[in-house]
């Protein structure tokens, strides 16, 4: 890195630049089913396998027998005030929506909203440069994109990426008695708030850079599972809006026992100090009547609703399964757990419970 880029850094602050940052910028989960239920319908297409119904992680195109199109886009304003993981960490959480639906990413386009008169060329070059880092680690060629001027900046990627028709992972095909395991550990959003709150220490900043930036590309293995039923991952929404899309879809309700979610050290001590995204609570206000929680401490609930940017995979296996599946994340170096179980949806008010 020269001078003059190191010179640049150090004098912006990206998140100084935006009003939310990461995940967290999502719209939050019942005005997004609102502004949804306004669209026409799309056009009936038989290739189309997986669209907008269950608020998936990316639309399917079946090409042919042997190869469906998986294709997503992800694009959200600073979660960090260092240009390069940045970009690393837009990139990475774009990339995930693909291995969330069981596929390999095959190539991506870069999506670049800049406030040009305000951030320097060199600081908007090292957004850029995060993004070409995690496209090659994912063996993706970054072969374009877009760019706007615009009041806040933003950056992510349009991905594309392939998988076997009968390999697709949805998020609408649990079953009852299956286990649900988690990739990653909770706590970005409010690691994310402390240091806009500027309360990180290095040591919980290194934690959520490790997190955020790390592939999800064991959902390419998990996606040649067949005793994998669903997967999604965990973002803007939180742990427990996803957690309710998958049941929605599956017509499953789910049971999640608070003391074995994988979490971050330092984001648990934040969240006990109430440190939270403002997306957590708008997160809780769309979902609260459809989950009960019982003995749940304040903080708890915080990282329960605390939006992750590039968070982990979320899987539905068969409950005999759940051995290997928490073996093949351990084995490329995730901390995953088993965090719950889904049951038969009886219409009992509550699709999701969390026992303290």
């Amino acid at each position: 890195m020269t001078d003059e880029i190191i010179e640049a850094e150090a004098k912006v602050r990206l998140t100084q630049f935006s009003h939310g940052g990461g995940c967290g910028c999502k719209i939050a989960p019942a005005i997004l089913q609102e502004l949804l239920a306004r669209m026409p319908a799309a056009v009936a297409t038989p290739e189309l396998l997986i669209g907008t119904e269950t608020s998936d992680d990316a639309a399917v195109y079946k090409l042919n027998d042997q190869q469906a199109l998986i294709a997503t886009t992800d694009f959200f304003m600073p979660i960090v005030d260092d240009p390069y993981d940045f970009g690393r960490i837009a990139a990475a959480n774009a990339l995930s929506d693909i291995y969330a639906m069981g596929g390999s990413p095959i190539l991506a386009l870069a999506l670049v909203g800049m406030p040009i008169n305000k951030l320097p060329a060199e600081v908007i070059g090292r957004i850029l440069a995060g993004g070409a880092q995690i496209c090659r680690e994912a063996g993706v060629p970054l072969a374009g994109g877009h760019s706007i001027d615009s009041v806040e900046p933003i950056y992510g990627l349009v991905a594309m990426g392939l998988a076997h028709p009968e390999q697709i992972k949805s998020n609408a095909g649990a079953k009852p008695g299956d286990a649900l395991i988690l990739g990653k550990p909770l706590g970005i959003g409010v690691l994310s708030a402390a240091l806009k709150q500027g309360c990180l220490d290095e040591a919980g900043y290194e934690a959520m850079i490790a997190v955020a930036t790390r592939l999800n590309r064991v959902g390419v293995k998990l996606g040649r599972r067949g005793d994998v039923h669903a997967m999604t991952d965990v973002t803007g929404f939180g742990l427990l809006g996803h957690l309710l899309e998958i049941c929605r879809g599956s017509d499953c309700c789910a049971e999640l026992e608070s003391a074995a979610l994988p979490v971050i050290e330092e984001a648990c001590i934040l969240a006990e100090k109430g440190i939270a995204t403002g997306a957590s609570e708008r997160n809780w206000a769309s979902y609260e009547g459809e989950v009960r929680l019982r003995n749940v401490d304040p903080w708890l609930q915080i990282l329960l609703t605390d939006p992750q940017t590039s968070g982990g995979l979320l899987v539905a296996c068969a409950p005999e399964a759940a051995a290997a599946v928490l073996a093949l994340f351990h084995e490329e170096g995730y901390t995953a757990a088993k965090v719950g179980t889904l049951h038969e949806w009886k219409d009992e008010g509550a699709h999701v419970k969390v026992k303290g």
